[in-house]
C-alpha cells in the first residue's frame, strides 16, 4: 500500500503535466496503481509519457523490426514499466477499471509490432516487462524460474554458471524476451532432441483478465494448455514461467559450411531437404539462403547456401553421421569447432566464434541488428523440387536483401502429439521456412519489398503444407487476417486454423472462459465465442 506521502507526490507529479487532457486519466490510473500494489509505485522511474525525455528511447530500444517506430504509426500515450509483479497486477486491475486499453511487451521481437503497437485498440498504454528479469536456477530439481522480462541470452548464462551439462531448449536469438518466445511455442537449435521450450514449461505465474495472480494449480489445466504456444496477448500476462531444464553434454560441436550455386548448391540443398529432418536428433543444421555478391561488379550476385549446424557431440561423431548421411556437405574437420554449450549458444546466435559469452548479459545486443522488414512464414511437408529451387533462387535474386531460412524437424518434434499443447506443426512437418526482405531506412521502395515476401510465398504454394496452410504464431503475419470490431468465427478461424490447426477451436473455448469480456486483446489475438 502506497503512503500518503507517495500519493501527493503522484498528484504533484501529474499536476504539472503540460498535456492537461491526459493528466487526469494518468493522475487516476496511477494512484490506482499505487494503492492496488504491494510496493509503491515511484513514478519518475516506471511512468513515461511523450513529454518525458526517456519516452522515445524506451519505447525504441528493444523493439527489432524498426518499420513500426515510423511517425505514422500510433504510439503509446504513456509507458508503463513495473518493479514487482503486483505493478502488472494492479495496472491490469486499474487499466480495467478505467476503460484503458493496453499492450505488453517482454522483448520486443512480434515481427506485426503488436506487442507495442495498436491498428484498432487506440488509445492505448504499454506495460513494458523490461524491469521484470530475474531467473532462479535450481540444478537439484533441475528447473528453473524466470521472468518473463528476462531474455533467451541471459537464461543461457544464469545456467552456465550454475552447470556446464545443463541448459534450456529455447530460441536461437538470444535477445528474445522469454514471455512472447514461449508463449507462441520457443523453438532452438535443440528442438529435434527436446522439443520446444513451451514443451518444457512445467508452472508459470500469469496475471488474468480479473488481476488474479494464478499459478498452474490455481489457472487449472485448460488455461494452462493455451499460454504454452497458443500465442500472447490472449488470456493475461504471463509474470514467470518454470521451464525443466535439459542435459546437455559437456563439449558441443559448430560448423559453418557456404555452398554457392557454382559449387553445386542446389543439389546439395535439394539433398539436405531430404536428410535434415531425419538425421541423428543430435543434429541441428539450419539452412540459411541469402544473396551473394560473386564479383567486384555489384549486379554479379548469387545465392548462397548457409549450413548453419550444431552438434550435441564430439566432431569424431559427427564426422561419422554426416559421412553416412549427408556426404554431400562434405564436411571436413577444419569445418568444426568443439566448445562448450554456452558458447554453442553464441554461435547459433550467429555471433563470430570466440565472442565472450557475457555478450548474452547484454540484452540490447545481437548479432542480428534491429532492421526494417518483412517477414513470413511457411511449413514443407515434402521436398521442393530441384526445378523449384531454380525458380526460388531467381526470385531472391530480384530482391536486394532477402533472406529464406529452413529450421528442420523430426526427432522429438515427431513424438509429441499436435495437441499436446497448442503448436501443432508436429509428425510431418520436414522443415519450417521463414522468408524475409530487409531495406534500408529512406528506401522509397518499401511497399516493392514487402510484396517480394508475398510473391515468394505465394511461388512456394505447390510445395508446402495446405488446407489449412499452417504458420508459426510467433512469426506473426498480418496478411493472413486480423480481428475488427465485428469479427466472425470464420473470419478468425482463417487465420486461427493456420496457425493452430484443430487446436483453435479449444483456445476459443478457454479465452471464452477465462476471459468472455476479451480485455486482452489484440489484431490477432484469441477471440472469445461472447464476440460471434
Amino acid at each position: 500500500m502506497a503512503s500518503k506521502l507517495s500519493i501527493l507526490l503522484l498528484i504533484v507529479f501529474f499536476q504539472s503535466a503540460s498535456w492537461a487532457k491526459s493528466a487526469s486519466t494518468l493522475e487516476n490510473f496511477i494512484l490506482c496503481v499505487s494503492i492496488n500494489s504491494e510496493l509503491s509505485v515511484p513514478v519518475t522511474t516506471t511512468l513515461f509519457t511523450p513529454n518525458n525525455s526517456s519516452y522515445s528511447s524506451i519505447l525504441q530500444s528493444p523493439v527489432f523490426s524498426l518499420r513500426f517506430l515510423e511517425p505514422s504509426v500510433p504510439k503509446p500515450e504513456f509507458i508503463f514499466t513495473p518493479l514487482h509483479d503486483s505493478h502488472v497486477q494492479a495496472a491490469v486491475i486499474c487499466a480495467k477499471q478505467f476503460g484503458l486499453y493496453l499492450r505488453v511487451r517482454s522483448g520486443g521481437h512480434d515481427f506485426e509490432g503488436l506487442s507495442f503497437r495498436s491498428e484498432t485498440q487506440t488509445p492505448f498504454f504499454l506495460i513494458d516487462l523490461v524491469n521484470l528479469r530475474l531467473i532462479n536456477v535450481n540444478i537439484k530439481d533441475e528447473t528453473v524460474w524466470i521472468q518473463t522480462g528476462a531474455t533467451n541470452g541471459e537464461v543461457y548464462y544464469k545456467i552456465s554458471q550454475k552447470s556446464k551439462v545443463h541448459a534450456v531448449p529455447m530460441g536461437t536469438c538470444t535477445s528474445l524476451g522469454i514471455g512472447g518466445h514461449i508463449t507462441g511455442g520457443a523453438y532452438g537449435a535443440m528442438l529435434r532432441k527436446h522439443g520446444l521450450a513451451a514443451d518444457n514449461a512445467i508452472d508459470a505465474l500469469i496475471v488474468d483478465a480479473e488481476g488474479r495472480i494464478l499459478d498452474r494449480a490455481a489457472m487449472g489445466e485448460d488455461l494452462f494448455w493455451a499460454i504454452r504456444g497458443g500465442g500472447g496477448g490472449s488470456f493475461g500476462i504471463i509474470l514467470w514461467w518454470k521451464i525443466k531444464l535439459v542435459r546437455v553434454p559437456e563439449t558441443v560441436t559448430v560448423f559453418n559450411v557456404v555452398k554457392t550455386l557454382e559449387q553445386g548448391g542446389t543439389k546439395i540443398f535439394y539433398k539436405w531437404q531430404q536428410v535434415a529432418d531425419n538425421i541423428d536428433e543430435d543434429l541441428f543444421i539450419r539452412a540459411i539462403n541469402r544473396v551473394l555478391a560473386s564479383g567486384t561488379n555489384s549486379t554479379d550476385r548469387t545465392i548462397m547456401n548457409i549450413y548453419n549446424g550444431v552438434f550435441l557431440g564430439g566432431i569424431d561423431r559427427l564426422l561419422k553421421i554426416m559421412q553416412a548421411s549427408f556426404p554431400e556437405l562434405n564436411l571436413t574437420r577444419k569445418d568444426c569447432t568443439e566448445m562448450s554449450w554456452i558458447e554453442s549458444a553464441n554461435f547459433i546466435g550467429l555471433f563470430p566464434i570466440g565472442t565472450p559469452i557475457e555478450i548474452l548479459l547484454q540484452w540490447k545486443s545481437a548479432a542480428v541488428p534491429p532492421a526494417l522488414y518483412k517477414a513470413k512464414s511457411d511449413y514443407a511437408k515434402t521436398v521442393i523440387p530441384e526445378i523449384a529451387l531454380e525458380g526460388l533462387w531467381k526470385l531472391m535474386l530480384e530482391e536486394d536483401a532477402p533472406t529464406v531460412m529452413m529450421i528442420p524437424y523430426g526427432g522429438m518434434m515427431n513424438r509429441i502429439s499436435e495437441s499436446a499443447i497448442p503448436f501443432p506443426h508436429r509428425k510431418g512437418i520436414k522443415f519450417m521456412i521463414l522468408y524475409q526482405s530487409n531495406w534500408q531506412e529512406g528506401d522509397k521502395n518499401a511497399t516493392d519489398h514487402i510484396n517480394w515476401t508475398k510473391k515468394v510465398y505465394n511461388y512456394l504454394t505447390p510445395y508446402v503444407s495446405k488446407n489449412p496452410r499452417e504458420a508459426y504464431v510467433n512469426y506473426r503475419d498480418l496478411d493472413l487476417g486480423r480481428n475488427r470490431n465485428n469479427i466472425s468465427f470464420r473470419e478468425a478461424s482463417i487465420w486461427g486454423q493456420r496457425y493452430f490447426k484443430g487446436n483453435f477451436e479449444r483456445l476459443v473455448r478457454i479465452k471464452t472462459k477465462v476471459d468472455p469480456d476479451n480485455f486482452f486483446k489484440h489484431e490477432q489475438s484469441i477471440p472469445p465465442l461472447t464476440y460471434f
